[in-house]
């Protein structure tokens, strides 16, 4: 295997059944998307990027997305100007490569020339995802509230980085 970093390239319309597959094979983490809802939620993107033929992606949106998760809402109603991390998936087979870590760091840089200064994201309570707890603490986010969705069936936590315009 090459020591090589593949490289961080925007999302384009070829890439979308990929990215479906990845998204569906955990549903559990994010959430379910039938192909014109992804297709939608990526015009809608602030930043989307893909590691290699798709080994990682990001799908993010800032505060004038037209976009109607309850927890982006959230994000909504207390800030004025940030960009939220909808999802991050990193395929079974490329983990431990570092490529969330990249992606982050990516997009805070994009952040950071579109003269943002803060990045949040949220991530599930229950079920627990202790790894995406421990992930985003480590890039150092900080838990700025929680919230019960979807009826009952999933609570979370919300989580903010401020960043340096």
């Amino acid at each position: 295997m090459s020591k090589e970093l593949l490289p961080i390239e925007q999302v384009s319309p070829a890439d979308e059944a990929a990215i479906l597959v990845l998204n569906n094979e955990h549903a559990a983490e994010l959430s379910w998307l039938e192909p014109e809802r992804l297709s939608f939620l990526l015009g809608e993107a602030f930043y989307t990027r893909r590691i290699g033929a798709l080994e990682a992606f990001i799908l993010c949106f800032d505060q004038d997305a037209d976009y109607d998760s309850p927890n982006f809402l959230w994000f909504r109603e207390r800030y004025r100007r940030f960009v939220y991390v909808d999802r991050v998936v990193v395929a079974a087979a490329a983990r431990g490569r570092g490529h969330a870590r990249r992606l982050y760091e990516d997009l805070f840089e994009q952040a950071r020339r579109a003269g943002h200064t803060i990045v949040t994201c949220e991530v599930n309570a229950e079920p627990p995802n202790p790894a995406s707890d421990a992930f985003h603490a480590a890039l150092g986010f900080a838990e700025v509230g929680d919230a019960v969705i979807h009826g009952g069936k999933k609570s979370v936590r919300y989580w903010a980085k401020p960043i340096a315009a």
